[in-house]
């Protein structure tokens, strides 16, 4: 999952939220350096990536891109998947998709300084392009698979996907509402067991 899901399936608690977003930028047990939550909320990001990585839908979306796109599949499943979390919000939350983004936004302005060089380095970027409300439309996510294929030195040709999402777009749906029922249960439980 990207980083919409992860923010969204941390639930209410900030901490968890923070540490849950940042994971990425947090590698090997550097995490034990943040306050216990954001801890556990890497925890959780990490127990969510495995959970995705190795899920049988999931494989499925994958490997309808893996011809085109090899390793970088999985990556693009993530960015797609937010896109139907964005797009199908109120499915799913009662906050309106920007009042929440908002204030996401405004938790991690809040907590600047805690936040991994790496992500406070993008984190300008992100504001300005809105990136989390952006998932919500194709011409959103196309850019978003634009820049990480400039990310790749065009390497991985992520911004081609897009293609593949409109060609596709009700399987991926499918997929992406059937694996997400299991992956918020899946959170649950685990956000119990931190």
């Amino acid at each position: 999952m990207n980083f919409l899901a992860h923010i969204y399936l941390s639930g209410t608690d900030q901490e968890l939220k923070l540490g849950n977003f940042i994971a990425d930028a947090v590698k090997g047990k550097k995490y034990q350096h943040f306050p216990l939550r954001i801890q556990q909320g890497i925890i959780l990001h990490r127990a969510i990536d495995f959970y995705t990585d190795t899920h049988p839908i999931v494989k499925q979306s994958t490997a309808r891109l893996f011809p085109k796109y090899g390793h970088y599949s999985g990556v693009i499943v993530d960015i797609l998947y937010d896109h139907y979390l964005a797009a199908n919000w109120s499915d799913y939350s009662d906050i309106p998709l920007d009042q929440y983004v908002s204030d996401f936004y405004n938790l991690l302005e809040s907590h600047f300084d805690i936040l991994p060089k790496r992500i406070q380095n993008f984190m300008p970027y992100m504001l300005q392009d809105n990136w989390l409300l952006s998932y919500a439309t194709i011409p959103g996510i196309g850019k978003i698979l634009y820049q990480m294929n400039h990310r790749t030195k065009n390497k991985s040709r992520m911004d081609l996907a897009v293609n593949e999402l409109k060609e596709f777009y009700s399987e991926f749906e499918n997929e992406f509402r059937a694996f997400f029922i299991q992956l918020q249960d899946f959170t649950l439980n685990k956000i119990k067991t931190l």
